[in-house]
């Protein structure tokens, strides 16, 4: 991954986590190898936080969403891509190949196609009301986002989002934002403001359901139950709304 990435990647280990330095990226990564590590106060530019389970397990979408974040990701222009509906099916398969988190199958799905292949998928949640608005007002959620690994679509997450505006007519749109790949957001250039912060937890990950973890006595007896999963530890999620 080193030679990929930048050559002049160098390490650094600490008490509990490794630190990659990556003089000439926007990122520094970092390795997390025991429950209860924080790395919120170490003077850094942005940190990229992955587990040591995690990385065991999802080395391949690890490596190419790190590659993307680069500047290495095979680039594709929206208006390249046709635009349509995407079954539950379509939507969990490219998520499963190509998202680093839990798969959600939501309960509206659109695509892009290049050349008749999927490469972007947008999950969004039905419609809710909110307490502090009109009877009619409804909001949603874009609940998962993810290009095919090792690509970019530029514009994408836009054309996406104009095609459920123009099917639903939503009073909003409000998502988060994983503080462990970005401590602020892009999604800030397209109209979304950011309102607010959920903060961190822990989980184990097994086979598409996350337990989450309170103590490491816990996580001894939930790893013991469910072996085949890795340490999830989030630094917690800027939340984002776009008003529309």
């Amino acid at each position: 991954m080193k030679d990929q990435l930048d050559p002049s990647l160098s390490m650094e280990q600490s008490d509990g986590f490794i630190r990659f330095f990556c003089p000439g990226l926007p990122f520094d990564l970092y390795i997390i190898q025991r429950l209860g590590v924080d790395v919120h106060e170490i003077d850094s530019k942005r940190r990229i936080i992955i587990s040591e389970q995690q990385l065991g397990l999802q080395l391949p979408k690890i490596k190419n969403r790190i590659k993307a974040l680069s500047g290495k990701a095979v680039k594709i222009y929206a208006r390249e891509t046709v635009l349509a509906r995407i079954d539950k099916k379509q939507a969990l398969a490219f998520q499963e190949e190509h998202h680093l988190q839990i798969v959600l199958p939501g309960k509206y799905r659109y695509g892009l196609f290049y050349q008749g292949e999927l490469v972007s998928v947008a999950v969004f949640s039905g419609g809710r009301k909110m307490r502090d608005y009109a009877e009619e007002y409804r909001s949603f959620e874009l609940l998962r986002f993810c290009h095919k690994s090792d690509h970019i679509v530029i514009g994408g997450l836009s054309k996406l989002i104009k095609a459920f505006k123009k099917d639903f007519n939503p009073d909003d749109i409000m998502t988060y934002v994983d503080m462990d790949w970005a401590q602020d957001s892009s999604l800030k250039a397209i109209g979304f403001e950011e309102r607010g912060m959920r903060k961190g937890e822990t989980f184990w990950v097994s086979e598409g359901i996350q337990y989450i973890i309170g103590k490491e006595e816990e996580l001894l007896e939930i790893a013991d139950n469910h072996p085949n999963g890795y340490l999830y530890r989030n630094l917690g999620s800027i939340k984002l709304v776009m008003s529309l």
